[in-house]
């Protein structure tokens, strides 16, 4: 058996290692090294020690990110973008769907979410619409109120407010300019 590497969010000074580290020796882990961000234990942990291990974490402020989070958070990035970029039509809300596709309570997916990405899922979802709205405009093929329409906006003017709000520019604007001011969608 070998070691196990932990990844910690919310450590962002060296006593907050300490912290964590006096608290894990007192629930007998067996630390090989903590740092800024890092945690490696001498030993790999089950599932019953992994949980304690979430808890002590959790209890001093702290938040573990591992691979599996990684995953669900591409998952869910994956899972906005072909809901943007394809036919599909967003039934219910946002938080409802994810948490259904991807079987887990959306309070968990948007935690995680936000402490990997820094931002929210919500304001990923809607930085992706408007990249996409940048696109579909530059296309020329449809007009805005189409381009509302199809990206699921409650009309014109509510995807005219919240383009502007992003982008600075008006649709109507953006459009006579054409420049290209996409973003691509994994820099997102």
């Amino acid at each position: 058996m070998g070691e196990q590497h932990f990844y910690i969010k919310n450590m962002v000074c060296s006593h907050c290692a300490e912290v964590l580290e006096e608290k894990l020796l007192k629930a007998d882990f067996d630390i090989r090294k903590i740092e800024l961000g890092e945690l490696t234990l001498e030993q790999p942990l089950s599932n019953a020690e992994y949980g304690r291990l979430m808890d002590v974490v959790r209890n001093n402020g702290f938040e573990l990110i591992n691979d599996q989070g990684s995953r669900i958070v591409e998952q869910v990035k994956q899972l906005i973008i072909k809901l943007i970029r394809t036919d599909q039509e967003l039934k219910g809300n946002l938080s409802d769907y994810l948490a259904g596709k991807i079987n887990k309570d959306y309070q968990y997916l948007s935690r995680l979410f936000s402490n990997v990405e820094g931002k929210s899922i919500e304001r990923y979802y809607i930085l992706q619409k408007i990249e996409r709205a940048k696109e579909l405009i530059v296309y020329g093929e449809q007009n805005l109120t189409e381009i509302a329409y199809e990206l699921g906006y409650s009309s014109q003017q509510h995807f005219s407010r919240q383009f502007k709000k992003e982008t600075g520019l008006s649709p109507s604007h953006f459009k006579e300019i054409k420049e290209n001011k996409r973003i691509s969608i994994d820099k997102l």
